[in-house]
């Protein structure tokens, strides 16, 4: 799963990952006003509860990572919403870790924020909300496997021990992808059909403020 706990990690991997989901937290911090605020929260909410739901998948778990849905509606604030639960679940729950927290942040946020990236356009200029919903759809499957690889990468350059769990890691996010890409694509199509402005974050703001 996405959560790895204290630990595992070598110190070079700890600061190198923390370093850059610093550099993602402080974008998506700069890009918020208080407008976002409670679209950040609510989406923070729903990644916090939706992810304590833990399938096991052979000797691993796996839990929905909403990570493409969350980044085409908050842009860089993904980053931001999603270390906000982590740190929650790691606290209350004992999920992942603390040292780990900016590895496991960064692993979850940058591959949907990557994904959002590259198909937020397709999926807010679609012809139908079943469009958008099958675009969307493959983008977070895309972002599942992302977040997988670099989870068995931070394990792998941590330790060549790791090699075996990491490539089982792998594996186990195959039917994870398909169940994201579901949910992810279903939501994204009632979303283009029933509040379109909710996939483009500033434009909505401007909107809002106008």
């Amino acid at each position: 799963m996405a959560h790895i706990p204290d630990g595992l990690l070598s110190l070079p991997v700890l600061i190198g990952g923390g370093a850059l989901a610093a550099v993602g937290v402080a974008a998506g911090l700069r890009t918020m006003d208080d407008r976002a605020i409670p679209r950040v929260a609510i989406l923070s909410a729903a990644f916090f509860v939706a992810s304590l739901v833990s399938v096991p998948v052979g000797p691993s778990s796996v839990h929905v990572l909403l990570s493409t849905l969350m980044a085409l509606m908050l842009g860089p604030g993904i980053f931001p919403a999603v270390l906000v639960a982590l740190i929650l679940q790691s606290v209350m729950f004992g999920f992942g870790g603390l040292t780990t927290l900016g590895v496991n942040a960064l692993n979850i946020a940058l591959p949907g924020y990557i994904m959002a990236l590259m198909i937020g356009g397709l999926v807010r200029s679609a012809q139908s909300p079943v469009r958008a919903g099958v675009v969307g759809g493959i983008g977070a499957a895309f972002a599942v496997f992302g977040t997988g690889g670099m989870v068995a990468l931070a394990l792998w350059l941590s330790s060549s021990a790791y090699v075996p769990a990491a490539k089982i890691v792998l594996i186990t996010y195959l039917p994870l992808a398909l169940g994201e890409a579901l949910i992810c694509g279903m939501v994204l199509a009632f979303l283009a059909r029933t509040a379109p402005e909710a996939l483009r974050p500033r434009v909505a703001a401007e909107e809002v403020s106008a």
